[in-house]
């Protein structure tokens, strides 16, 4: 049993380095090794950011062949330079402050999400719409629908566009253009950031993604389909537009609210049913004409225009946190070398400490 403000640090395999600080009393399996911070000399955030800045010296310990592993023995004789306890206490609470906002910001966005999905489940999956009083349901070859919906195809309402092949010599370190690809997609569906790659090669203007896009995974690396058939939005890019990749493809609203679009290929049964169609031995692959022939109750555009007004703003606010997150984790991996190293001197800096931060 591991308390709180434990360090478990992964020591085997390609997962070697990474680093977490426990908030509460866990256990682990045996490809972690923990640090039980002795409270009395060191802070447990402060060893967290310690263990975090020397991760790559750390891993040059580790032995094996085929499978890098570092055993607790010589993880245990590591040495690092260590400052003194009431510098601990101040380096911790500032880097753990940027930790503490970000994990605020990113709850946020995840109940923003959690909203956009209900305001969907309330207008077009239990049809209580503004005005739905006076619209009987009647019958279609999807249920009960309004009687001023239509049953109409993805590809009635939209474009849809595959994405780049490409080469290993065009993903480059820097340079180019944002590259959205199968690791932009969350299991569940919607974008993650930290999966952007770069690319430097030829691309057709169609398979340029802007802000506010609809992009769709249509392969998957595993087996569960938690991946492909699902949807995500393109959030702002310090660019002004991204090029997708082979294993996704872009839905351009052509006669709909792109955001209206964008809940019922996120939200609805789309992605539960669709999935069913990827197919293949190691990798699952989605034909696009699956996403095409896909069938669904279009409401009225008066309906969509008031659904844009409720949900749009909601997606700008998640836009502008993920911002902020990304410029938080960036100011914070700049600090912690400077101040795990002592460049930055914060020894004469008033700061309110606690004995555990985070």
């Amino acid at each position: 049993m591991l308390p709180a403000g434990s360090v478990c640090f992964t020591c085997i395999g390609a997962t070697i380095g990474k680093a977490c600080l426990v908030s509460s009393p866990s256990f682990t399996n045996q490809q972690i090794n923990s640090v039980v911070v002795d409270q009395q000399r060191h802070d447990p955030s402060y060893v967290y950011y310690l263990l975090r800045q020397h991760s790559g010296e750390i891993r040059a310990h580790a032995g094996g062949a085929a499978t890098p592993i570092l055993n607790k023995s010589n993880f245990g004789r590591i040495l690092l330079p260590v400052a003194p306890l009431c510098l601990q206490r101040k380096i911790g609470t500032i880097l753990s402050s940027y930790d503490e906002l970000i994990e605020n910001n990113s709850r946020r966005i995840e109940i923003l999400g959690e909203l956009a999905h209900e305001v969907y489940h309330e207008w077009f999956v239990k049809f209580r719409y503004p005005g739905h009083e006076d619209v009987p349901l009647i019958h279609s070859i999807l249920g009960p629908i309004p009687e001023d919906w239509k049953v109409s195809r993805v590809e009635e309402v939209a474009e849809i566009v595959r994405g780049r092949s490409y080469r290993k010599d065009e993903i480059p370190e820097s340079g180019g253009v944002p590259f959205l690809n199968l690791k932009c997609i969350n299991r569940g569906g919607g974008f993650r950031k930290s999966g952007l790659k770069r690319y430097t090669g030829p691309y057709k203007p169609a398979q340029a993604a802007n802000s506010g896009g609809i992009v769709i995974a249509v392969t998957d690396m595993t087996q569960e389909r938690n991946v492909v058939a699902r949807a995500a939005r393109v959030p702002s890019m310090p660019e002004e537009f991204g090029v997708i990749s082979l294993d996704l493809v872009k839905v351009a609203p052509l006669t709909v609210s792109s955001s209206y679009l964008y809940g019922m290929l996120r939200y609805s049964s789309f992605p539960d049913e669709v999935k069913n169609f990827a197919n293949g031995a190691n990798v699952l692959h989605l034909h696009p004409d699956r996403i095409a022939e896909y069938q669904f109750a279009k409401a009225p555009d008066d309906v969509q225009l008031q659904y844009s007004a409720a949900v749009d703003p909601i997606y700008d606010l998640a836009d502008r946190l993920e911002l902020e997150v990304q410029n938080l984790r960036a100011t914070r991996d700049i600090l912690q070398p400077r101040l795990i190293s002592g460049e930055l001197d914060v020894s004469d800096v008033a700061i309110e400490t606690g004995d555990m931060a985070g």
